[in-house]
């Protein structure tokens, strides 16, 4: 055979392969193990902690009425060739497409996928200039982010299978990007995301909602990333975080009467702030009808639940001692008690070592895979203790405020921590016969 005959097929191949990876990630591939995308089979998969952003064009149902289906395509191909680079910039895996939706996964870190969801809005503003001088209206987008343990594999049947990635992180994503519609904020990510960057500081974040997901025993706190915002937006954004996220906390404690008054300070700064716009009106709402269908009756104080066990006895009896220090520094820190707070905070840093250090000892001492996921989690926590302890022990906020701090970076983070991750960690040793 001579050397152009043997080189034929190699082109074929070659090409096949790149066509397969249009539809099948060669990124995926090497997350399967697999060389080459005829090694595939139905029902390989892997399990790892990655971060998952799904976005969406907002209105784009009314916008595709308006014109016929051929420019319909050529307009969701251009907008979706436009964003398909950002987020392989940032190395992110572009799972699938959902009509002009793009579900994408980011197997690096969060900081991929929170750069990412910046950058697309960024070049959405470019992209929207292109559009205006076409003579078509600009068009918005959400972007909803979370992260946590998915499964990712083949599914299907023996005639067509298709990738995949499953889990509640992959549900809560989907469920945020919805979720951007709701305070006309395009970026929005969990406090899973939140804590799972490498510095909090150099983004532009404030905390936007805490919301009751189904499946899930604790409430989910919900962050807003505004960094793509226009620049008057955003300066202003930063300048009524102090009064924003007083006024917040005050309307999640069922006090919209002193959540009002500081709204009203922020829309005076930032009229173009649609989530203080949002508060505004639930806060008149609340006032003259009660708690309405957005209320969540914050918990009066938290307890220990049956739910909340992982099924290991050392570990669920030093879950069950955090919980209470929790609910103890909750009642001090109301009743402005600093003296004994500043105890209970002594007191739960001690747990908190203790805690950790046994969690740490097991994982170590039964391999457990997601070690290294798992302790990062715990030095994300041990950072948003340290800051929290901070501002309860200078005593310059206001009580409700730092009430509203312990639920959310305590009390929501331990049982979400404790029904997610442990729960993981604790199905993994009961099968290597602990109890």
């Amino acid at each position: 055979m001579s050397d152009t005959e043997s080189a034929e097929p190699r082109a074929v191949m070659n090409a096949t392969e790149m066509a397969y990876g249009r539809f099948v990630p060669h990124q995926l591939l090497r997350l399967l193990k697999r060389p080459s995308i005829i090694d595939v089979q139905l029902g390989d998969h892997v399990e790892q902690e990655m971060s998952l952003l799904f976005s969406d064009i907002r209105d784009f149902t009314t916008l595709s009425e308006s014109i016929l289906p051929a420019e319909n395509f050529r307009f969701i191909n251009s907008y979706l060739s436009t964003m398909e680079p950002v987020v392989g910039r940032h190395n992110g895996i572009i799972d699938k497409y959902i009509g002009d939706g793009i579900m994408a996964l980011f197997p690096g870190s969060a900081d991929d996928a929170v750069r990412s969801g910046i950058d697309m809005l960024n070049q959405l503003t470019t992209y929207n200039i292109g559009r205006s001088r076409a003579g078509f209206v600009p068009i918005r987008i959400g972007i909803g982010i979370n992260t946590g343990l998915v499964m990712m594999g083949t599914v299907g049947g023996h005639n067509r299978m298709d990738s995949t990635v499953i889990g509640d992180a992959v549900n809560l994503a989907s469920r945020l990007e919805g979720l951007t519609k709701n305070y006309g904020t395009p970026l929005v990510i969990s406090a899973n995301t939140l804590h799972a960057l490498e510095d909090q500081e150099v983004y532009n974040i404030r905390f936007i909602d805490r919301l009751r997901i189904k499946g899930r025993y604790q409430s989910q706190a919900v962050y807003e990333v505004f960094d793509a915002d226009p620049e008057p937006l955003r300066l202003a954004k930063q300048a009524t975080l102090h009064d924003f996220e007083e006024a917040l906390a005050c309307y999640h404690l069922g006090r919209a009467d002193l959540a009002q008054p500081l709204l009203q300070e922020c829309l005076r700064i930032t009229p173009d702030d649609r989530a203080v716009r949002v508060y505004l009106e639930r806060c008149k709402d609340f006032l003259r009808l009660g708690p309405g269908e957005h209320e969540l009756p914050m918990e009066k104080e938290v307890d220990w639940r049956r739910e909340y066990s992982i099924g290991i006895r050392e570990i669920d009896t030093l879950h069950q001692e955090q919980l209470s220090c929790i609910a103890r520094l909750e009642r001090q820190v109301e009743a402005g008690d600093s003296a004994a707070a500043s105890a209970s905070l002594d007191s739960f840093a001690e747990h908190n070592a203790l805690l950790n250090s046994s969690v740490e000892n097991l994982m170590q001492r039964y391999n457990y895979p997601f070690i290294t996921d798992h302790l990062k989690q715990h030095a994300a926590f041990d950072r948003a203790f340290a800051e929290l302890r901070r501002e309860i022990e200078a005593g310059a906020r206001n009580p409700l405020y730092l009430l509203f701090r312990i639920r959310l970076l305590l009390a929501d983070w331990q049982i979400n921590h404790t029904t997610k991750s442990d729960l993981h960690l604790g199905h993994f040793l009961q099968r290597a016969g602990v109890s």
